[in-house]
C-alpha cells in the first residue's frame, strides 16, 4: 500500500471517528437538557383536599342512584386537570357503591372546584330492609369515601389519596 492510499485510509477513519464523536456528543446533551427538563417540572406542593361532599340524594325510582356534588380545594399555585375519580364508597361500614369517572375537568389554582358524583348503590351489601327502615326514621348513615383521584399538572400526572367520612341523613 502506498503512502498515498494510506493517507486517504487514515483521513477516512478519522472523518468516521469524528462522526461518531459528534453523535456521542449529541446524545450526551440530549440526555442532558432532558434532565434539566424534567428536574423543572414539579408537581403541585401541596395536596387537593376534599372539603366536603353536599347535596346528597338517593334515587330510589329503580336503580338505587346517589346523587352528590363533591368539593375539593387545590391549595396550590398551579392549576391542573382531574382526570379520573376511583372512589369506593362505604355506608355504614358496608361497601356500597363504586366511583369510577373519566373526567376533564379544570382545577383552577387556590381555589374550589366541583365534580358531580352519581353512582349506582348496591341495596344487596347493605341490606334492604336496614336501609329502608333508617331512611323512613330519619336515621343518619356514617358515608366513607376511600380511594384516589388521577390528576394532571403540566402534563405530569399524579395520584392524590381520597380518605373522607361524613354522617349523612339519607333522603328519598
Amino acid at each position: 500500500m502506498s503512502i498515498l492510499t494510506k493517507g486517504i485510509h487514515m483521513e477516512v477513519e478519522f472523518k468516521r471517528f469524528i462522526k461518531k464523536e459528534e453523535k456521542r456528543s449529541r446524545a450526551i446533551h440530549f440526555v442532558l437538557l432532558m434532565f434539566v427538563v424534567m428536574s423543572g417540572c414539579k408537581g403541585p406542593e401541596e395536596k387537593i383536599v376534599l372539603r366536603k361532599i353536599r347535596d346528597v340524594v338517593v334515587d330510589a325510582s329503580t336503580e338505587p342512584i346517589l346523587k352528590a356534588n363533591a368539593v375539593f380545594y387545590n391549595p396550590n399555585d398551579m392549576r391542573g386537570r382531574l382526570k379520573r375519580i376511583n372512589v369506593e364508597i362505604f355506608v355504614d361500614g358496608k361497601k356500597a357503591a363504586v366511583v369510577n369517572q373519566k373526567l376533564k375537568t379544570h382545577i383552577p389554582a387556590k381555589g374550589e372546584f366541583i365534580v358531580p358524583l352519581e353512582v349506582k348503590l348496591s341495596i344487596k351489601e347493605l341490606g334492604f330492609m336496614d336501609t329502608l327502615l333508617g331512611v323512613i326514621g330519619g336515621k343518619k348513615f356514617e358515608v366513607r369515601y376511600e380511594g384516589s383521584l388521577k390528576l394532571s399538572y403540566r402534563g405530569i400526572p399524579l395520584n392524590v389519596p381520597v380518605h373522607y367520612k361524613d354522617e349523612v341523613r339519607i333522603r328519598f
